[in-house]
């Protein structure tokens, strides 16, 4: 079953935009504090930004509101190169900390013409799914951390979901700038590995390292329930421990479809690589780590949490996955909107200092890094491997030239498009503070410049680092 498409006609139009402006103040997560809250009526005047033409996505909810569970049966329409192409959907609001946002982000599948079941389809010309997220930056006014570091990680080989800009309407209403990405879901162009059959403990699994779904900054042991996870032996010091502040996730089989055996199949598998990794002779290269995790992911992984300094990076939106009869992998990498120094806690925004020492800098976070990576970085082997493929990634794809190209030509073609100046008509926060800013420019070019500058600060100092291990 195919989608319908034709051919459209471009379209003038004019907004009316009223705007609700939630303006957030608060050094991290414990003092959130709504500051204050106006709404206001803006009109285009003369300066009004102009048609863009940037491809589109437009959902209708059929009179319904789309809410955090469960999903709504929407309509989608996306316009790209004067095609059009229905779609029926399932749609909801995701997210964790970002729900308390004006602009939401989304999760939807493709579905049959009746919604009565799912659909594999291309969008953004990506491979079949049903599964997609539409990602709204708003904390990010540079608008483009996600999809910058998704496209690095892609161009080293390090696989990441495929992102891609749209323009996005519900109910003829523009919703701003967003950013179409890949679910991370098992698939074979997603995260290949193999499918579990029925209650076989055999095959691929995912866990991930995160807040409990909706839980935003309320933490407490207990919400991290058997049924979806399970809490790791050691503590963030690697000492035993049955009151380990770190939890992983059931992702691949859902924890509605995990049964005891695959459950501690997977537990175990973590718990192994979690001793040898606390023992003594955790760098034997026959019995150390090196002979459960594949390094080379674990490595790409670390690099690209410290070149973007991810403060969420290593103890939340932290995927692993292993196959059958395979060692454990990082990944795919995940949310770094607060990542480049955009958010002014736990030392995030300074271009110096190793992230995974997070624990150290900010000991009363209630998420913290798990042990391995102060662990592995006491390791001749690992530092040596990350120093050479440092050096490899640096002479090309993660040169300052090329990234700093990479931004401009992400900012050439939503200015080309006009899609910046009306994403912010839409959300007039460029000079305000949205948590947790650290800079706050007044126009996305001086967003832009800030970013460039303190992406460059921070390569010089890992190469000062890496460079002399």
């Amino acid at each position: 079953m195919k989608p319908s498409m034709k051919y459209l006609q471009p379209n003038s139009k004019k907004y009316l935009i009223v705007a609700s402006l939630l303006i957030l103040s608060c050094n991290g997560p414990d003092d959130l504090d709504l500051v204050n809250i106006e709404s206001e009526v803006i009109t285009f005047q003369d300066d009004a930004p102009k048609e863009n033409n940037l491809a589109s996505m437009r959902i209708s909810t059929i009179g319904q509101v789309i809410v955090d569970e469960p999903k709504i049966n929407a309509e989608l329409i996306v316009s790209e190169n004067n095609i059009e192409a229905n779609y029926k959907i399932g749609i909801e609001i995701r997210g964790s900390s970002s729900q308390m946002f004006p602009k939401k982000s989304y999760g939807f599948e493709t579905k049959s013409d009746d919604w009565s079941e799912d659909l594999d389809v291309s969008l953004g010309g990506f491979p079949e799914e049903e599964d997609w997220i539409l990602y709204g930056p708003y904390s990010d006014k540079s608008l483009i951390r996600n999809k910058l570091t998704f496209d690095l990680s892609n161009s080293i080989g390090y696989k990441a979901s495929n992102v891609k800009f749209y323009n996005l309407y519900i109910n003829n209403d523009y919703k701003g700038l967003y950013v179409l990405m890949e679910k991370i879901k098992r698939d074979k162009n997603r995260v290949d590995i193999t499918k579990i059959d029925g209650d076989n403990v055999n095959g691929g699994y995912i866990i991930k390292i995160d807040k409990t779904t909706g839980d935003g900054w309320n933490y407490c042991n207990t919400c991290y329930e058997n049924s979806f996870s399970f809490r790791s032996s050691f503590d963030k010091n690697g000492n035993i421990s049955e009151e380990s502040p770190i939890h992983f996730i059931y992702h691949y089989p859902k924890p509605s479809d995990i049964n005891n055996n695959q459950k501690n199949h997977i537990s175990s598998i973590i718990n192994d690589f979690e001793r040898i990794l606390s023992s003594d002779n955790f760098d034997d290269p026959e019995t150390g780590y090196q002979s459960i995790i594949d390094i080379d992911s674990f490595i790409d992984f670390f690099i690209m949490n410290e070149i973007t300094k991810n403060i969420d990076g290593y103890r939340l939106s932290t995927f692993i996955n292993v196959d059958i009869d395979k060692k454990i992998k990082m990944g795919p990498i995940w949310d770094f909107n607060l990542a480049y120094g955009n958010a002014d806690y736990c030392d995030a925004a300074n271009t110096q200092g190793w992230l995974y020492n997070f624990n150290s800098i900010c000991p009363g976070d209630i998420w913290q890094v798990p042990f391995w990576w102060r662990r592995l970085m006491e390791s001749v082997y690992f530092k040596q491997r990350l120093k050479e493929k440092w050096q490899l990634y640096r002479s090309n794809n993660l040169s300052n030239l090329n990234i700093e190209s990479q931004i401009d030509s992400y900012v050439e073609y939503l200015n080309t498009n006009n899609v910046v100046s009306e994403n912010f008509y839409k959300w007039p926060i460029l000079s305000k503070y949205v948590w947790p800013n650290y800079f706050i420019g007044a126009t996305h070019e001086s967003e832009i410049n800030y970013l460039k500058g303190w992406i460059n600060q921070r390569l010089n100092w890992l190469d000062g680092q890496i460079n002399n291990f």
